[in-house]
């Protein structure tokens, strides 16, 4: 379904985006594109483009949907491939506006090669995420889901809900950029021993909240807790898997709030059945592409290893919403249009690729 972004909604103009002396107007064509981000990209827009709004996925079956559009913007599970990529320069799309941060879906080099301009959102609302990694630990601890549905049942039995003080806890952070970050910060709080591994380290986290950058294997064996907020790589694909799982603690959370393709499910799977895994929180999953951000409710589910993940009692599952807040939103609203504007007035982009 595709709909015009209405023009009634005024946003009062951003001072820091410069270009409101500026008469601009490109056809920008919304792929993937849900209600909750309409008001805010109509609003942060403020006429300056014309928006169309397409609620389906960037595709083979949906490429040529394009046709006439000088820009298309789209999301995490769009896919953005080489003979993708090619069709839209031969229907006339100059400007591929990304509304993630993440862009290992996107043969930008490709893009590059044809002169199309490609521009991401490279940070929207590091809290947004990192709080949600947290709500995840502590949702699994406090068996919060299980104690609700018996509630709701007028059971007020506490057999089985038992949790463990965070307080204490050792913490293993992989990945300590803006997200990762803050993830640490807030664990310091709590009172956990938070342990770090990153390429690049953090002076900030180790001489301010005493975090402690280690070697992977060591933050392996020792955490009670392990967090994922590290891209996606040909470095970091499967960078949980049966090796580095067999070396984690017995009964180890394992959360990730990053990339799907960080965790090889199927191993995941073992570790939950052996109680290796002792809990498992997941808002990103590596075969999320045809499933998530729809509502497949009336369908049989035909994906059998999160089928699998599902019977577990220990495992919570969001459906990649960790960056829905209405400030992460207006963010990438904002970036998203500071890069179409940029593009249009044929001037250096910050977020270009």
């Amino acid at each position: 379904m595709v709909e015009r972004g209405g023009l009634e909604n005024r946003c009062p103009p951003s001072a820091d985006r410069g270009f409101e002396s500026l008469s601009l107007r490109m056809k920008i064509l919304v792929f993937s594109s849900r209600k909750y981000e309409h008001k805010f990209l109509t609003l942060v827009n403020n006429q300056k483009h014309e928006l169309t709004f397409a609620d389906v996925r960037l595709s083979e079956d949906t490429v040529h949907l394009a046709k006439g559009y000088a820009a298309v913007s789209v999301f995490v599970n769009d896919n953005v491939s080489t003979p993708i990529i090619e069709e839209l320069h031969r229907l006339g799309v100059k400007y591929i506006l990304l509304r993630s941060a993440g862009f290992n879906h996107v043969d930008y080099a490709k893009a590059k090669s044809l002169g199309m301009r490609v521009a991401r959102v490279p940070a929207y609302s590091p809290y947004a995420v990192a709080e949600h990694a947290v709500m995840l630990m502590l949702s699994l601890n406090r068996n919060i889901i299980r104690a609700h549905s018996r509630v709701m049942d007028l059971n007020f039995s506490l057999d089985g809900l038992t949790g463990f003080d965070m307080n204490g806890k050792v913490a293993g952070i992989i990945g300590t950029g803006t997200i990762g970050a803050v993830v640490c910060r807030i664990l310091t709080g709590f009172g956990c021993k938070v342990l770090a591994y990153d390429v690049q380290q953090n002076d900030e986290l180790i001489n301010r909240y005493n975090v402690t950058y280690v070697p992977l294997e060591k933050l392996f064996s020792e955490s009670d807790i392990i967090s994922l907020h590290c891209p996606l790589m040909e470095k970091t694909k499967y960078l949980i898997r049966k090796e580095n799982i067999d070396s984690m603690k017995p009964g180890v959370m394992l959360i990730n709030t990053s990339r799907g393709g960080l965790v090889n499910t199927k191993d995941v799977i073992n570790g939950l059945k052996t109680g290796k895994i002792g809990y498992l929180g997941l808002d990103v999953y590596e075969e999320e592409e045809h499933l998530f951000f729809a509502d497949h409710s009336e369908e049989i589910l035909q994906d059998e290893s999160i089928a699998r993940l599902l019977t577990f009692r220990n495992v919570l599952i969001t459906g990649h919403q960790a960056f829905l807040t209405n400030e992460a939103i207006e963010n990438i609203a904002r970036t998203t249009l500071f890069n179409a504007d940029c593009f249009e007035s044929q001037i250096k982009c910050a977020n270009e690729l």
